[in-house]
């Protein structure tokens, strides 16, 4: 394995500005927080470049890929370290990695396209456009609405079932035969007790009680996309979300990229570490088979490029570039290079906290000037991401990592990146 000092970088236009560090929470997602770290001298002369391949190094981070956009231009991409150590394939612009949770806000787009078409209302009855039933069976007579699910308060839970999904390669059950197993009584992956909360849908147990964030709502969101438009899910938001966009390295599937510039994931093994109760080394997504690769502490280990079931919810894989683009539909209001994928007030409807407390999807969040910013942030084995843009000025900022243990780097480099904005 190459050592980090030995890391590639591709050069970037940035020049060296202040910058500050902030705290970082993870409820599901990636959220910024109010707290603000002082830098040293020396980081505060550093260039971008240097800055960036600092931290790195102090969180064995070993790839790293990020965007500026000011508005509808891309102003600054960066590509830092290794898409594959073992093989010592470098980073660029162009890698691809699947991103986590940021996957929701482009199955929020889909649903808010048939918005749009008088297809549903907010509040409606999703029973009303499915197939088969779906309640709470600790509710059986309370209603899941559209509004519900986009905001994580349907009481939908994820259970067993949707971690047990987990393997390598393309998923191998239909988004409709994975979720009406789920959700339905008498379903393979049904389970009373394990796949609903034990409060109605609708209300807030956040923070008293259980964690309402699902993802297996966003799945059902993405059977619901399939009933209504009458196309597969992934097929839907190729024709309308990605096509349009010109994002040509994006997909839901291994199958609709170019896996040879697909980043491996990596997990940093810690002293002690111990695979969660019930899971075997061969359900942690090894790249490599059981006799080849082993857990040691201090270590890289690289997953296999995995899938899941439930996929709406987390498996976008696509690079800082292409993203950029839908990024840039919602800092201009719907529109990117003269295609219209959302109205004005239909992106005006999703950014804002009038819905159950949150936006539909999007999440607000505070930066150090007191700024709010939209986006989303994912994590699942071996990544990290952020997307983020600030109202106020049309900035916004992707940041990709392959690892979904970059520690305070995170935080560090995605305040840096806000900062460097405003010398571009």
């Amino acid at each position: 394995m190459p050592s980090r000092d030995s890391t590639p970088r591709r050069k970037s236009v940035a020049r060296p500005i202040n910058s500050y560090l902030i705290k970082i929470l993870s409820a599901g997602m990636i959220c910024l927080a109010a707290s603000v770290f002082a830098h040293s001298a020396l980081a505060q002369v550093q260039s971008l470049d240097e800055f960036i391949l600092e931290k790195m190094k102090a969180s064995n981070v070993p790839g790293l890929s990020a965007c500026i956009m000011k508005q509808d231009k891309l102003v600054w991409t960066g590509a830092f370290g290794w898409a594959d150590l073992e093989n010592k394939k470098p980073r660029t612009e162009e890698t691809i990695q699947n991103i986590g949770s940021i996957s929701k806000t482009i199955t929020a787009t889909a649903v808010m396209q048939l918005w749009e078409k008088g297809k549903f209302k907010l509040d409606d009855d999703v029973n009303g456009y499915l197939p088969f039933p779906v309640r709470n069976p600790h509710f059986p007579d309370d209603p899941i609405s559209f509004r519900q699910l986009l905001t994580h308060k349907s009481s939908i839970k994820d259970g067993p079932a949707y971690g047990q999904s987990y393997a390598c390669g393309d998923p191998v059950v239909s988004l409709q035969d994975w979720i009406k197993g789920y959700l339905i009584p008498g379903g393979k992956y049904y389970s009373k007790e394990e796949n609903f909360q034990t409060w109605k849908p609708g209300t807030i147990e956040i923070p008293k009680g259980p964690r309402a964030y699902t993802n297996v709502g966003f799945g059902l969101l993405g059977y619901l996309v399939e009933v209504m438009s009458g196309q597969d899910f992934s097929e839907y938001c190729q024709k309308n979300i990605f096509t349009p966009l010109g994002m040509k390295n994006t997909g839901w599937y291994l199958a609709d990229v170019n896996i040879a510039d697909h980043a491996i994931p990596y997990t940093l093994i810690s002293e002690g570490f111990q695979l969660p109760e019930g899971m075997t080394f061969e359900a942690f997504l090894p790249r490599y088979g059981k006799e080849k690769q082993s857990i040691k502490a201090g270590e890289l280990f690289a997953h296999c490029l995995y899938s899941f079931f439930n996929y709406p919810d987390g498996l976008i894989r696509t690079s800082v570039k292409d993203l950029s683009r839908f990024l840039r539909v919602y800092i201009n209001d719907g529109v990117f290079e003269n295609k219209r994928i959302l109205n004005k007030e239909t992106v005006q409807t999703m950014l804002s906290n009038e819905h159950l407390g949150r936006g539909l999807c999007w999440y607000e969040q505070k930066l150090k000037s007191g700024d709010a910013a939209w986006g989303h942030g994912g994590g699942d084995p071996g990544i990290s991401t952020q997307m983020l843009f600030r109202p106020r000025d049309g900035v916004g900022v992707i940041l990709f990592f392959n690892s979904d243990s970059p520690g305070k780097a995170y935080g560090e480099i995605l305040e840096r990146l806000f900062e460097e904005a405003a010398k571009l």
